[in-house]
């Protein structure tokens, strides 16, 4: 059988296609890549690889991912019957499994993917490192000293490090761009409910968060949303429809785009390394060459102040109520010693909140992302017309472990805040947004770009990103840790 490794999502599943290979010999390869390399990077933390070898000698659908490998998150995606933990000591020592299947699992079973475990991931997803007390760090493939990012670090780490072509992830406050910065992957983040969380849940965070993949290739990530990227019955929101599908996009001519690059300064309290800085100066000379009218610019509110205080104010209601419900689920109280202290304060001040200040907080966001979304809309809506912002994702180069709690919970949440300027304010707006590896640093550490699109427009992110893709390739990237 050809080897694999390397193979993208796309190419895997054309060998099965072609009858070069059978899907329980792509399986079989993957887990020997997870089996030899895994050890050093902690990225997968659960197996199932006897029933992934079931399914996958089983009679899979015939989808356009049929018999490809892919490792799920272990935050969100239920499996019927199995364990999902959240990066929780409470819930894997429970051994807790979900009682019903949640309707991305099932997309992606009928997309064709064979799933292999779960990955790594922080507790409750509520940092940008995966570095959980309960399963240990995850490893960046390319410097195993360094964060991955989170929350969907495992995931990452799996992918950059050849063992899956694909993951799942998902993204509340940056959580799929971030740790495809870190790990030189592609990390869209869909607009908002593009991608079903149901049955179990209507929204979390205020509508912040949305599921999708980290992949190595842009028509890889734009085909495995077409295939996950679908309303469900009794979904509170819907996004708009696209013309066509987003694989069709990969290639497609761009057309004169506006884009603007950010110029604003994010302050004093967070961080803005000149190598992120020297990432979207090289991605902005890029969209020039390719015929796109490229200026500086910066939304109104992007760095408001405010923005972080009530945002914050959500995370911290959900994690209450999510906590309480797996109580309920379980049977018995959570402890506070059971919890990291970041999540206990978190519960905390969620308990404290009064169903005026948390409705006071969503109407605050929700005039802030009226002022934002003006950068986007045409002039007749009072817009400024710009089809793109280009920023950094992230605010630095990955960062050492244990820099974040290095000073303790109220260090760690300052350096949390700091580390991310550019991503969570999308996650509120609910526009896609999307992390490419176009930058290494001297030492040969990623750092990804941040392009943003108006509400609903992954088209257009998907047909700028397959060109800097071409103009700028990252396939022949190898970090130093891989299968």
């Amino acid at each position: 059988m050809t080897d694999t490794t390397w193979l993208d999502a796309t190419a895997q599943a054309e060998l099965v296609r072609t009858g070069e290979a059978s899907p329980a010999e792509l399986v079989e390869a993957a887990i020997e890549r997870i089996e030899r390399v895994n050890p050093q990077l902690d990225a997968v933390v659960r197996d199932r690889f006897e029933q992934a070898r079931v399914d996958a000698t089983g009679g899979l659908p015939h989808g356009p991912f049929r018999g490809v490998p892919m490792l799920l998150k272990d935050i969100g995606c239920h499996v019927a019957g199995e364990s999902t933990h959240y990066g929780t000591s409470f819930l894997r020592d429970a051994a807790w499994r979900w009682p019903s299947e949640s309707y991305l699992a099932r997309h992606f079973r009928a997309a064709g993917f064979v799933f292999l475990g779960r990955t790594n991931v922080p507790e409750f997803g509520t940092t940008v490192t995966t570095e959980a007390t309960a399963n240990g760090p995850a490893r960046n493939p390319y410097d195993v000293s360094r964060s991955t990012g989170g929350s969907s670090g495992g995931s990452a780490a799996a992918v950059a490090a050849g063992l899956v072509p694909v993951a799942h992830a998902n993204d509340g406050g940056g959580s799929i761009r971030i740790p495809a910065s870190e790990c030189g992957l592609v990390g869209l983040k869909p607009t908002r409910a593009r991608v079903s969380q149901g049955p179990d849940v209507g929204e979390s965070w205020a509508g912040a968060t949305i599921d999708g993949v980290v992949s190595r290739s842009v028509r890889d990530t734009a085909a495995v949303l077409d295939a996950i990227g679908r309303p469900m019955p009794g979904d509170p929101y819907v996004a708009p429809p696209l013309v066509r599908p987003l694989a069709e996009e990969v290639g497609a001519p761009l057309g004169r785009l506006r884009v603007a690059v950010l110029d604003g300064d994010p302050g004093e309290a967070y961080l803005d390394h000149p190598q992120c800085r020297a990432a979207v100066d090289h991605a902005g000379r890029l969209l020039e060459e390719l015929g796109c009218s490229v200026e500086m610019g910066t939304p109104d509110g992007m760095f408001d102040p405010r923005f972080g205080r009530f945002f914050t104010a959500t995370i911290a209601g959900d994690t209450a109520l999510t906590i309480s419900a797996l109580e309920r689920a379980l049977g018995r109280p959570v402890r506070d010693d059971e919890l990291e202290p970041r999540n206990a304060a978190y519960r905390a001040a969620g308990k404290r909140m009064t169903a005026e200040d948390y409705l006071g907080a969503r109407a605050v966001l929700g005039g802030w992302t009226r002022r934002v979304a003006r950068f986007w809309a045409p002039a007749d809506l009072d817009g400024q017309g710009f089809d793109l912002l280009v920023t950094p994702t992230v605010g630095a180069p990955p960062p050492e472990l244990g820099w974040f709690t290095a000073g303790g919970p109220e260090q760690e949440g300052r350096r949390i805040n700091s580390f991310i300027p550019y991503t969570a304010q999308f996650n509120v707006t609910g526009q896609p947004a999307i992390s490419l590896p176009l930058h290494w640093t001297a030492e040969g550490l990623p750092v990804g770009v941040q392009l943003v699109a108006a509400y609903g427009r992954e088209d257009v992110l998907v047909r700028v990103a397959g060109a800097l893709e071409q103009a700028a390739p990252w396939a022949d990237r190898r970090p130093a840790v891989s299968a």
